[in-house]
Order: structure tokens, then sequence, then C-alpha cells
């Protein structure tokens, strides 16, 4: 008979084996990876157009205004977004100037929280190993990774939920004298609480949802619901509504009198909660993702961990079919009320439910690909665990070392095929010149319509992966030869090794996929652009007594506001973000109609124009001939309406030096 697949922690010090490192040295190890990956990734790319920059203008508004209630981006009331990521970003532009590095910080850091948890949740449930695992699992997960390249609060929410739900059941455990004895066990309750409340405050009510719904399931099939008082469930309420109900009161207070009569109250809990939950959101910007791919991607998410999910599922099956002995029917209560015997087996059964209903939730709701970032870390924890469980029997029990070896062999196959791939690339584009601007060797094919995180690998062609010879290099070195020695560590029953060499791979690999986003750079952001403006500027070339336009919607070129630090027309621009905010009564006139701005164009100070690649036909049409173009990268276009007042002084240089030099 093969060993329990989670044996209790009771049994732990006979049965688990060790990380091999101390406590303290594997946090160092962790944290060390973490500078590597994440803190170091930090001041490049500049914030890109879209999500990213149009966030950072909503933090630069709080921190140049004082305005910590109703959030602003280009002069326009933004009230879909709970406050708590702009506030961190607002503090962290007053610390560090308004920069790529300061706004992506609190992301940065929260990753790094977010591990560590894992890693003190693994560590007290499963043993020192899982925790080791999980921690690296956090860091190197290709979704953890991706989705925090861009300000988006998902990192923070799973972070705040994950915590509320280890202070709930270790609140549970409060009446456990050896925990009563090494931590102060009656602070989780309200540490509970407050996590809770912080993450209301970071997402909105989903976090309620999420956390609510996970602990009435888990204290309805333990019975646990008679501990109930351990949670502190009147002076925790009223600890949440001191934390959280002010921003909303005031929110609700000062943002009256919008599209229909309707305020921040109606827009935030009704349309932003309800209506996108049934996909009935105004405005009708969010799509969904087809079920396929919205179950399917996660392997992309948690790759590659995602391989060891046939040995997590295997486990739970056994747990299953054992719950006779680890997770038997309470005889003193109700028929079909589980009783959990153990931290460990409270620990899986919690992380069951909340991944569960996190993954069925978004299964059902409008989505985006990032959505379910809230249950990453539950389920590389379980992942983690099942595969320290699968280490431990790998010599006794076959089938748990037959799908390691199939994951193996697979990560070693795909492995293969991406270093093979990425060789004959490297290969082809041999003799061809580095191009720093990829965008303009792009194929456009616009797979996914580009709401797809990665649409723009299908964009790929021989041209421009020259300038990707670099990252794609160091990708091909680590799958190579990372997924063989791994398997060859396992195959020596060198677990521990093996398993780092994956976590190294995957580090490798998100390394190289950060020098490439970089080098995408000139096609995500617009930042040279508003460079381009500033020189022009500085050499004389136009006054500062201009004014800057954006064509489409402020998304296409968000980050030419940030950085410019001002704000700026927009030519049928009232959509999606900026169409609530537009109607009330105080808002700036910043939206045009095509009529109206023919009408300014050449006429009055001098008019800058931004052009997505998206609009470029159109503009043509608008405008004709009557248009100066003074950048261009990417297929995005500056154009003004009347010639230069001098000669830039850099072009002049470079014109005598090519004199000279003929």
């Amino acid at each position: 008979m093969s060993p329990d697949p989670l044996q209790p922690v009771s049994d732990r010090s006979t049965s688990v084996p060790t990380s091999g490192l101390r406590h303290g040295t594997a946090v160092l190890v962790l944290i060390g990876l973490w500078i590597v990956l994440y803190f170091t990734a930090l001041f490049a790319p500049p914030l890109l157009d879209d999500a990213d920059a149009t966030h950072a203008s909503a933090a630069r508004h709080i921190a140049l205004s004082g305005d910590w209630v109703t959030l602003q981006v280009n002069g326009i009331r933004y009230l879909e977004k709970a406050p708590l990521p702009y506030w961190l970003v607002a503090i962290a532009f007053k610390i560090f100037g308004f920069n790529t590095f300061a706004a992506h910080l609190p992301q940065a850091v929260g990753v790094l929280l977010l591990a560590l948890l894992g890693y003190r949740w693994g560590s007290e449930a499963f043993g020192s190993r899982t925790a080791l695992y999980t921690g690296l699992a956090t860091l190197t997960s290709a979704g953890v990774f991706l989705f925090t390249r861009i300000y988006i609060p998902e990192v923070l929410l799973s972070l705040l939920i994950c915590t509320a739900l280890y202070c709930f059941l270790q609140s549970l455990e409060r009446d456990s004298s050896a925990l009563s004895e090494s931590r102060p066990a009656a602070l989780y309750p309200y540490a509970m609480w407050t996590a809770l409340a912080l993450a209301v405050l970071t997402k909105g009510l989903v976090a309620l949802v999420f956390f609510f719904g996970t602990a009435i399931l888990y204290l309805t099939l333990t019975g646990a619901y008679r501990q109930i008082r351990s949670l502190k469930p009147l002076a925790g309420s009223l600890l949440f509504l001191v934390i959280a109900a002010p921003w909303h009161i005031l929110a609700g207070l000062r943002n009256t009198g919008g599209m229909n009569g309707h305020g921040f109250f109606w827009f935030y809990f009704i349309n932003e909660h309800v209506l996108r939950f049934l996909g009935k959101r105004i405005p009708m910007d969010y799509n969904k993702l087809p079920g396929y791919l919205f179950w399917s991607l996660h392997l992309v998410w948690l790759f590659p961990w995602a391989l060891f999910t046939p040995v997590a599922l295997i486990a739970g099956y056994r747990l299953w079919k054992q719950r006779g002995n680890n997770v038997r029917l309470e005889p003193t209560t109700r028929p079909g009320r589980f009783a959990v015997c153990s931290f460990t087996e409270r620990t899986v059964l919690l992380l069951v439910l909340y991944s569960v209903l996190v993954l069925a939730f978004f299964s059902l709701s409008t989505n985006q690909e990032y959505y379910t970032f809230p249950a990453y870390l539950s389920i590389l924890l379980l992942l983690s665990a099942t595969l320290v469980r699968a280490e431990q029997s790998f010599s006794t029990d076959h089938t748990s070392r037959r799908w390691i070896t199939i994951a193996h062999a697979t990560l070693t196959v795909i492995g293969l095929g991406v270093a093979i791939t990425l060789g004959i690339g490297l290969w082809t584009s041999r003799h061809l010149p580095f191009v720093p601007d990829i965008g303009d060797l792009l194929a456009h094919r616009g797979v996914g319509d580009y709401t797809l995180s990665m649409s723009h690998l299908f964009d790929l062609t021989g041209p421009s992966f020259a300038a990707l010879r670099l990252p794609a290099a160091l990708a091909a070195i680590a799958f190579a030869f990372g997924p063989a020695l791994a398997w060859m560590l396992r195959q020596q029953r060198r677990h521990l090794a093996a398993t780092t060499a994956i976590a190294l791979t995957s580090a490798v690999f998100l390394i190289a996929a950060h020098i490439a986003l970089v080098r995408f750079e000139p096609m995500l952001s617009s930042e040279d652009l508003a460079a381009k403006i500033q020189e022009l500027e500085d050499d004389g070339a136009i006054t500062r007594n201009r004014q800057v336009i954006l064509y489409g919607d402020q998304a296409y070129g968000s980050s030419i506001p940030f950085y410019l630090g001002e704000e700026v027309l927009l030519v049928n621009g009232r959509s999606s973000s900026m169409l609530f905010g537009s109607t009330f009564p105080d808002a700036p006139n910043i939206f045009l109609t095509d009529a109206q701005f023919l009408t300014m164009w050449g006429t009055g100070e001098r008019k800058i124009l931004f052009v997505p690649l998206e609009k470029r036909d159109a503009v043509d049409t608008l405008l004709g001939a009557h248009k100066i173009l003074l950048e261009e990268t990417s297929g995005k276009a500056l154009y003004t309406d009347r010639p230069l007042d001098r000669e830039p002084l850099h072009d002049a240089v470079h014109e005598s030096t090519h004199l000279l030099a003929r």
C-alpha cells in the first residue's frame, strides 16, 4: 500500500525530507532570487501604454493633488478601481520620483511577500522542503512574472486574501497549546480582518466573495463553526469597517451626478461588480476567454510547476479514498460533515476550496487572463506539497514515480523544442542587422486581436528576431540543458537538486523574457515620443506653448501624458475608462470630434498629434497632406500642424558630421 500522500504535520519529523537548508538560509536564497528576477527588472522598460501608464497617472494625480479619495486620469474621474494600489504607488512617487521604478516597486515587494507567506505557511503545514519549493515556484512561475510587468493589483490582492485565509486558519487553532506558546495567537483574528479590509480596498467586493465563500464552505464541512467566536466576529467586523468604509463613503459623497444621474455607488458597486460579472458592464470593453483557453492557459501561467499537476491529482484522489483515516466523518455532527485532524489536512482542505472557488468564479464571469492570479499561491503550495511527498516515496510508489518521470520528460521535450526553434531563429538571422525598433519589423497579424498577453509573439519575423538574439540565446541555452539536467538528477534520487534545476531553468528564461520585453519597448510604450516632444522644446524647435492631442482612446498612448506630466486632448477618445468620468458636469472639455479637431488643426497654438498604429489610416484620410511628421516608431506617429520654429540642434550637428565625413 502506498504511503499517505499528505501526512499530518505531527508525523513530519520522521517522514518528510527537509530542504537541506536552514530557515534563515532558505529565506536568503528566496530574497536573492527575488532581487535577480524582480528588483533588477524595476528600472526598464518604461511604463507601457494602456493599463500600466493609465494606473500610474492615477497615482501621480494623488501624489501631486493630495486628493486620496477620487482617482483621476487626464483630469477625468477614474472611479472603477479601488484605491490601495494607487495609494502605495503615490507614496513611492513621493519618495523616488515619477518613474518606472517607483510605479512597479509595490508590486515587486508584493511578490516577495507572497513568496515568503507561501514559505511560512508551507513550513508550518508540510515542512521546510515544501516551504522552499513553494517560495521557488512563486518566484519562478511564468504567470507571476508576466502579470507583474504591468501595474495591476492582482499580486497585492493575492497576498492579502491568502494572508487573511492563513490568519483564519491560525485563529481556529488558537486553542492549541503548542501554538499559544510559540506565537501571539490572539492577534490572528484581528490580522485576518485587517488583511480582508485591505483586500477590499485593493480590488473591491470580490475579495469578500473569495474569502467568505471559502471560509463558509470550510466551516460547514469541518463543523468548525462552533469555534466562530475565536474569529472575533463582532470586534473584527468593526475593525474591518473602520479600515474599509471611510474611503467608500467619502468617494460616494464626493462623486455624484454622473451618467444618467448615477454616481460613485452605482458605478463602482453595480456597474463594476454586478454588471461586470454578468458581462453587461458599461462600456462593453471587457471580453471573456473561451473555456478551453481559460483552463488550458493555467498550464502556461504556472509553468513549469503545472507539469506536476497529475502528481497532485493522484495525491488528492488517494487522500479522498483514505478519508476514513485522514479526513473522516465526525460521528457527533450531522452526516456529510468532515472533521480533519491535523493542521496539514486543514490547510489542504482550505486551499483546495479557495482554489476551486476562484477558478470557478472567473470561469463564469467575464475575465482577463490574469484574473485568477489570487489562486496561484494556493495551487503552487499544493503542488509543492505533493511533489515533496512524491519525492519521499519515489523509490516505493511506482505511480508517483511514473508521473514525475512523465513531467520531466514533457519538460525536456518542451525545452528541446523551444531550444531548437530559437536556435533556428538565431541561425537564420545571424547575418541580419540589429534594428532597435522591433515594432517596424513585425508582421502585425493581430492574433487574438492583441487581447492575449502573448499575441505579439505571433508577429515575429526573421528580421525582427535579430533584435532578440541575446534573450533568445539565453532561453535556448536554459531550455537545452536545464530540463535534461533536472531529469538526470531526479533519476539519481537527488530530488532537491532536481527541483532546484527546474527553478533555475525557469529563472534564466524569465531573465531572457524581461530582456525581450525591454526590446519590445518602442512598440509597447510611447515614452520615446514624449521624450521627442521634450527634446524639440529643449532644442528650441518648438515652444512650450503647444497643445498635445491623442487620436483615439487615451489607452493607446497613455504613457505620453504621464511622462509629459500634463493633460492632453483626445479625439474620439470618450470611451472605455474615460466614458463615465466624462459625464460629470465639472469634467474638463478634453474630448474632440473629428470636426472639432479639424477646426483647431493649423490654428492658434501649435498642435502636436499622437497617432497609434491602429488609427494611421483614419488620420491620413482626415488630414491628408496637412501634417508634418516629427517622429515615427513601431507604426506610431507624432505629427505637428506647422513647420518647426528652427532646425533641432541635434539634427544640425548630425548633418554637419555627415557632411564632414563625406
